[in-house]
């Protein structure tokens, strides 16, 4: 059923990025909305890794600052910040459908859920938060990313040492997972991050080989896209029916159709506002606005259209 669909891809992945579109594609039409992230007097954000969008559009901000986890309301009011969040190393972060909210901590092999007001629900990991190996269903080595069904279950993107994707149902239990270390089909070199389309299609950003891999919902390969620059996060606006993804190398942010064709970029290195050092992870609300998180800027700049 993907084979006409996913042909112009397969082929858009074997080109130069000239050729698959980058060097010309348009500027998107998002605009900077500048000063948006409304912080109480004294406080900053740490290193910005992970951001997230619930169903009513309040922005939540996971960083390794003094407040791991921040929420805002869409113009950028604060509203909350979580008193202890134990985590060691704040990566990923989402809301399930449900608005409970997932933390990936990447120096504590560790994923957990909690309530929408900092309540401990779940946590998979090793006794004593150790690194588990490939084969391990309910450990990680450095996990990342991880996105959710409309049922809850979901997929963990598993990460910097064990270069897989898991994938768990929403009360925890493990389903499978596959990838492995390496450069082939279904074999990832830091798999940073995953998302997942209205169908139930799989993307994971292959961060160092620089694609993106697509797979069904059973983990099956379909087809892989490059020629765009590294992606370090994704984000599927339904909307839209497209993918955003977080290009940390070249600090920009890149629109794709599910073809894998470049359809804007936003950004460019820099420190003022509207440029990003070390683009981590972005998301979408319902009105199409972008929130981009930064690792060496410590901020989270939102694009609104």
């Amino acid at each position: 059923m993907y084979s006409a669909r996913l042909l112009p891809a397969v082929i858009l992945a074997c080109l130069p990025a000239a050729a698959a579109g980058l060097d010309g594609a348009p500027t998107l039409p998002h605009k900077l909305v500048p000063d948006w992230a409304q912080l109480p007097d004294g406080w900053n954000l740490g290193e910005a890794s992970g951001v997230s969008v619930d169903k009513l559009d309040n922005v939540w901000v996971f960083n390794r600052g003094a407040h791991p986890v921040v929420q805002f309301d869409k113009t950028g009011r604060f509203l909350r910040a979580w008193k202890e969040v134990p985590v060691i190393s704040s990566h990923g972060i989402k809301v399930d459908p449900r608005g409970d909210v997932w933390l990936v901590d990447v120096k504590g092999h560790s994923i957990l859920k909690f309530t929408s007001s900092g309540k401990l629900r779940m946590v998979i990991a090793n006794a004593g938060r150790g690194p588990g190996n490939n084969d391990d269903r309910y450990s990680f080595n450095q996990p990342t990313g991880l996105s959710f069904k409309p049922n809850g279950d979901f997929y963990v993107s598993d990460g910097y040492g064990n270069s897989r994707i898991v994938q768990y149902t929403a009360n925890g239990e493990y389903v499978r997972h596959w990838g492995k270390k390496g450069t082939g089909n279904s074999e990832f070199d830091i798999a940073h991050d995953v998302a997942l389309d209205k169908t139930g299609r799989v993307y994971v950003a292959d961060r160092t080989n620089e694609r993106i891999q697509v797979f069904d919902a059973d983990g099956k390969f379909l087809t892989k896209w490059s020629g765009f620059g590294a992606p370090w996060g994704l984000a599927y606006a339904e909307k839209e029916n497209a993918l955003y993804m977080c290009d940390g190398n070249n600090n920009r942010v890149v629109k794709l159709n599910l073809d894998g064709q470049v359809q804007g970029v936003l950004g460019g290195f820099g420190k003022a506002p509207g440029k990003f050092d070390f683009a981590h992870h972005m998301a979408v609300d319902s009105e199409g606005s972008l929130y981009v998180v930064e690792i060496k800027n410590w901020r989270v700049q939102k694009f609104s259209r």
